[in-house]
């Protein structure tokens, strides 16, 4: 390997492509030195914007023995393929969330860079905020009581105002729409709090701008004891409208509404009124954790990421599952071979 980390960009079809290529480009120890897509005008576009080269044939860039590991933000479908080509040539993997369409192919990713011993991290970014990590730690202190209810929403205008590309709607690239992307914070961030597996999957999804996949969505958990959780995402509302609520037996938490900050009530805080609670800084950005992983700096828990991604795939896969038959979802009985 390499003293400076050599990576290459694979694919410019996710909106976080050039948020990646930033991070990597003002982080120490690492470099980007290619870049590649499946649609060339797009790919030589984005790669000349970040000052990069640019090649059309991504075996050959696998095959580069001064290539470290790629970022891969393709669209979903061509994850399974791409990573898994990528394991086989030795290079470390940053992925853009889902890792792969189904539970399955997950599986076959995990082992196989766990075989080849190669590092395969998904970015699940909140996760490493401060605020995530203040919740987790009233939960397990027992400060909020027994958890009963959490509603965590994922929101943004990006379908209105214009940006978000169409192509996140296209069933052959995406998978899913607003529950399979955006969502996937909300779900991951509802699995840390109540746990992987809840009893029940239902969902509902809707359309507002017309588009092949949802752009709208609402899920809903039960889970064992009683606990029920609400999964929210939205590409069609007001900005700044993602928001946390964890409530319990004996205190509870809010985040974001009116854009105010952590807010705690009851016993373990006040039990007249909402009061502010403190929130340590946040980590580390995973792919910064992942550069730092296979430089050899401090590591990061790669298979709790492994983990925690294959619960997320997993329970997206059972609200599509619930959404597109109109059923609430046994989470005990296997799950359908895809996501729509």
């Amino acid at each position: 390997m390499s003293t400076s980390l050599s990576l290459a960009l694979v694919g410019f079809w996710h909106v976080h492509a050039v948020d990646y290529a930033s991070q990597i480009q003002g982080a120490e120890g690492a470099q980007l030195v290619a870049a590649w897509d499946d649609d060339e005008e797009r790919g030589a576009e984005g790669a000349a914007a970040l000052g990069i080269p640019f090649t059309t044939d991504l075996d050959e860039l696998l095959a580069r023995p001064d290539l470290d590991g790629i970022i891969v933000t393709t669209a979903t479908t061509a994850h399974t393929d791409i990573i898994g080509r990528a394991i086989a040539a030795g290079k470390h993997v940053f992925t853009e969330k889902l890792l792969a369409p189904t539970v399955e192919e997950c599986e076959q990713l995990i082992a196989a860079a766990e075989d080849a011993g190669v590092r395969l991290v998904v970015s699940l970014p909140r996760l490493t905020e401060g605020v995530t990590h203040a919740i987790t730690s009233a939960i397990e202190d027992g400060t909020l009581g027994d958890v009963t209810y959490t509603r965590v929403r994922l929101a943004h205008d990006g379908s209105i105002a214009g940006w978000l590309p169409e192509r996140f709607y296209a069933p052959a690239d995406a998978v899913g729409g607003a529950l399979t992307d955006l969502g996937c914070h909300a779900v991951y961030l509802t699995q840390l709090f109540l746990g992987a597996t809840p009893e029940t999957v239902s969902a509902v999804y809707s359309n507002v701008t017309g588009q092949q996949l949802e752009d709208n969505a609402v899920v809903t958990l039960r889970y064992p004891g009683g606990a029920l959780a609400v999964i929210e995402s939205s590409n069609v509302t007001t900005p700044g409208a993602s928001t946390i609520e964890v409530r319990g037996t004996k205190s509870t938490l809010v985040f974001g509404f009116a854009g105010l900050g952590l807010l705690g009530k009851g016993t373990g805080f006040d039990e007249e009124k909402w009061v502010e609670v403190p929130a340590a800084g946040d980590d580390p950005l995973p792919i910064l954790q992942w550069v730092a992983t296979i430089s050899g700096g401090e590591a990061m828990d790669v298979a709790a990421n492994n983990a925690a991604a294959l619960e997320l795939t997993r329970l997206v896969q059972a609200a599509n599952a619930a959404a597109s038959s109109g059923r609430t979802v046994d989470y005990s009985l296997p799950l359908p071979s895809t996501l729509g």
